[in-house]
């Protein structure tokens, strides 16, 4: 069983940044591909970044984050990242993380434990 617990959402101006942080209660923590997701009201969750657990320099994120957003992960105390900068509204939502058994996926579906989500709400 993988249990996973966001921080760090908060309410910020646009432009600023935040850092969200996924800590993780499980064995083998680099055995899991780590992944960002978020959902605004009324959409879809969406793809936001993922991190290898086996080499993490191998990430992917979605074009509508790259440049502002980079995800990390420390394995040896069990948390993967979200650095956010260059925050716009359009950035609002709340922000989930999730493991996965397999590869990088931009899909949901290929993430097996989720955590309940931390809220990030960007002024304008």
């Amino acid at each position: 069983q993988v249990q996973l617990h966001e921080s760090g959402g908060g309410l910020v101006q646009a432009g600023g940044s935040l850092r969200l942080s996924c800590a993780a209660s499980v064995r083998s923590f680099n055995m899991y591909t780590m992944g960002w997701f978020r959902q605004a009201p009324g959409k879809e969750r969406d793809f936001v970044a993922a991190i290898s657990g086996g080499n993490p320099n191998y990430v992917a994120s979605a074009d509508s984050v790259k440049g502002r957003f980079t995800v990390s992960r420390d394995n040896a105390k069990n948390t993967v990242y979200l650095q956010m900068n260059s925050l716009k509204p359009e950035d609002t939502a709340v922000y989930y993380c999730a493991a996965s058994t397999v590869g990088i996926s931009a899909l949901h579906t290929a993430y097996n434990y989720w955590g309940q989500g931390t809220q990030v709400s960007v002024a304008s």
